[in-house]
Parts: C-alpha cells; sequence; structure tokens
C-alpha cells in the first residue's frame, strides 16, 4: 500500500452483524492511511460486535446507523450518502444482508442506501461455512454477481466458531488490495502475464552462496499492478521477504537453473502467456561444483578456488521461442546507463527494456527508470515503485500486440 493511492476517492463501508466487524476497524485505517474519505454506515447488528463510537475515532467522521438520522438536512442519508461515494464496500457482509441485497429489499439505512446508490457496490462475505455453502446463499451470490455487484471471497480457514472451511471475511491488507485494484483502469483484461523477480541464490556448499542485492520490491510492485489492470498474473521469486500482492499466484525458487526451469515450464503448459516481465536480477554464474559438505578452512592464509559456469539467460531463451509472449527485460547498470540499456535490449532481442542504476535503487522504495524501444529511449519521471509500476504497466498495454481474431 502507498501513502495517497485512494486520495480523493471516497468510500462507503458498511458494516453488518458479524464477529468479523473487528477487521473493518484495521480496514479503515488502512483506507484514511492510502487518503480515502472513509464513511462507515453500519446495521443495528452490527452495533453489537464494534461500537459507531469506535469507527466514529478512525474513520473521523460521523457514523450512520439509522435512516432517520436528522444530521442531514434533508433527512435522506440514503441518497446523500450514495451520491457522494465513489463505491460502497460492505464488510462483513452477512447471510442476511446478502439475501436483502439479491431481492432489493430496504428496510435499514445501510440496504436502503445500497439500493438507492448509482456508484459500484462491492461486499465482502462473512459466515459461517455451511451458511456460505447453504443453496439460498449461493444463488444469492450469483444473483448479486449478475447484477453486477462485485463480491470479495470469502477466505477459507479457521472461524469464530471453531469450524474450519470457506465464509470467513478476506483480510483488511487483502480487501485493501481488491478496492484499489478495482479503480484502476483494466488495461489487461483478459491477458496472461509472467513476472519473475527478486534475486537470486547461488549455493557454494551447504551454507553459503553467491547472491546479490536486489529486494524484489520492483518486480513484486509490477505483478500487484499487472493483477490490478485485470491480468491474470504468475509471478515467480527468487528468495525475497515480501508478501504476495492480492490476486497473484506466486511460485519460489532460489537458483538461476530453477527460475530458468519454472519459467520455461510455465510457458510451455496451459494457454498462450501474452506478456513476460523478467525484473529478476538473475545470477550470470554459478559455481560449477557446489561442495556437498561446508567448506572448512584449514589454515589463516586458506583460500579456496572456485570455477564457475554461465547460468541461462532466461530472457534471451524466452524471447527466442518460436512464438513467444511480448517480452520486457530490465537492465541494473551502475554506470552509463543510456549508452549499456540500447545495447542489451539489442542483444536480448526483446521489443522493450528497462534501465535503472541498480546499486542506487536496490532495497529503495522509489526508483528512476529509462524505457529503451525501437523508437529510442523515454526517461520516466523519479516516482515510488508502485506508482512506476502502474506507469509501466500502461506504457506495455500501449505496446502490446493486438490479439489475433478468435
Amino acid at each position: 500500500m502507498e501513502h495517497g493511492e485512494l486520495a480523493g476517492k471516497t468510500i462507503v463501508l458498511g458494516l453488518t452483524g458479524g464477529i468479523a466487524c473487528y477487521k473493518s476497524a484495521e480496514l479503515t485505517r488502512l483506507l484514511i492511511k492510502a487518503g480515502a474519505t472513509v464513511q462507515v454506515v453500519m446495521t443495528e447488528a452490527a452495533t453489537q460486535f464494534i461500537t459507531p463510537l469506535t469507527m466514529q475515532a478512525l474513520s473521523g467522521r460521523p457514523v450512520f446507523t439509522s435512516q432517520w438520522d436528522g444530521r442531514i438536512d434533508n433527512n435522506m442519508a440514503h441518497i446523500d450518502l450514495s451520491r457522494e461515494a465513489d463505491a460502497i464496500l460492505i464488510a462483513p457482509a452477512s447471510t442476511d444482508f446478502l439475501a436483502k441485497l439479491a431481492h432489493g429489499m430496504a428496510d435499514d439505512l445501510l440496504s436502503t442506501l445500497c439500493v438507492a446508490r448509482d456508484c459500484p457496490l462491492l461486499v465482502a462475505p462473512a459466515m459461517n461455512r455451511q451458511m456460505w455453502a447453504h443453496p439460498a446463499t449461493q444463488r444469492n451470490a450469483a444473483t448479486l454477481r449478475g447484477d453486477g455487484v462485485t463480491i470479495l471471497g470469502p477466505g477459507s480457514g479457521e472461524q469464530a466458531c471453531g469450524e474450519i472451511g470457506d465464509g470467513r471475511m478476506l483480510e483488511p491488507e487483502d480487501l485493501f488490495e481488491a478496492l484499489a485494484g478495482f479503480f484502476q483502469p483494466k488495461r489487461l483484461a483478459g491477458r496472461r502475464v509472467l513476472v519473475t523477480a527478486g534475486p537470486t541464490f547461488e549455493p557454494i556448499d551447504p551454507v553459503r552462496g553467491l547472491t546479490n542485492l536486489s529486494s524484489g520490491k520492483m518486480g513484486f510492485a509490477l505483478a500487484r499492478a499487472a493483477a490490478q489492470a485485470g491480468a491474470d498474473v504468475h509471478l515467480i521469486a527468487g528468495p525475497c521477504a515480501l508478501a504476495t500482492p492480492y490476486g497473484v499466484t506466486r511460485s519460489n525458487v532460489q537458483t538461476a537453473q530453477q527460475m530458468y526451469d519454472a519459467v520455461m515450464a510455465d510457458l510451455s503448459h496451459g494457454p498462450h502467456h501474452d506478456i513476460f516481465i523478467a525484473v529478476a536480477a538473475v545470477a550470470d554464474w554459478r559455481v560449477r561444483d557446489v561442495a556437498r559438505d561446508k567448506i572448512k578452512k584449514a589454515g589463516d592464509a586458506d583460500v579456496p578456488t572456485l570455477e564457475f559456469v554461465q547460468n541461462p539467460d532466461i530472457l534471451a531463451a524466452v524471447a527466442q521461442l518460436p512464438t513467444p509472449p511480448y517480452c520486457v527485460g530490465f537492465a541494473a547498470e551502475s554506470g552509463d546507463l543510456e549508452t549499456h540499456g540500447a545495447q542489451k535490449r539489442k542483444r536480448k532481442q526483446v521489443p522493450l527494456l528497462v534501465g535503472n542504476l541498480g546499486p542506487a535503487t536496490f532495497g529503495q522504495d522509489d526508483n528512476e527508470v529509462i524505457l529503451f524501444d525501437e523508437a529510442g529511449q523515454q526517461r520516466l519521471p523519479r516516482a515510488n515503485k508502485a506508482s512506476l509500476a502502474q506507469r509501466l504497466i500502461a506504457e506495455i498495454a500501449t505496446r502490446l500486440p493486438s490479439r489475433a481474431p478468435g
């Protein structure tokens, strides 16, 4: 999450009766931190699980619970609140409330607000696994999807009742990510994207190895931005301690050879991939013979001799496939980026290469890059990596070849 990511957005956050109301407090904090205006509306049942005072303190705005609330001059809270909103998010959405929405019932402020809205509606179900699996609930969910309502989750896991299964509300961070992505243009809708990210680790012996300073932040930001743009995203990550972006499928590898094998396996199975974004800082070399046991130091002057062999060039190999995806490479240089970036793009035979001065940006939250393509060079202004990733996805989308009919 980036500060200001939802600046200018007004979100009506509706709470219905359920123990998951405690998660809505953290969700409100995340939305406020991202610059959103949050207007909380609660059902009477929701107030049994968390107080309006708590939600008012977190949102910084009065909480509405009654359609007869006189704080709005015309006594039409259900109209005024929905007209000010960019989206309505019901979290948690109880079994009963989903049934109300599916049948257009409007017997309290929140349900009336949803019926009277002229903005998108998203719901995050939260209920016992048997309640979620009940045929009536599934019919209601299908009806809501057909009506254009976005259903987020539910998740699966341990529930308050002690049972395990589908029905628990998504975590606040996932709900935030889903809402932030909802507002992004769907430039890559229907596209399949493969991203590599992070460093690789080349073992010397069972406890030592060679790696680099890549944090994975840029690659993970691009995977997130691609998913928010509507793509089906598979992220292949080297060893790094970053959370998997919401809506992204992740595979973990360690060495360059493992990353190569994972990429080729993914590209050779299943539907065709549209885009390959090679962000990972892949080791150029590996130790020829990895020691089976820890290398011992025999004396103060003892220095082991290591022999290296080249690792496979993942980006070049993908670009040379008979029907390659649109390939985007990344180049981290320590100097003369303009010359090295242009040369590397031609050498790798890729349509687009993104260059940056690696040592200055590894592990940082912002970056400045140059785009290299057939038309020449384009420098993008320095920005945080989340914003830069969205810009890069937009640039990729404009360059992406049109899909063949059918």
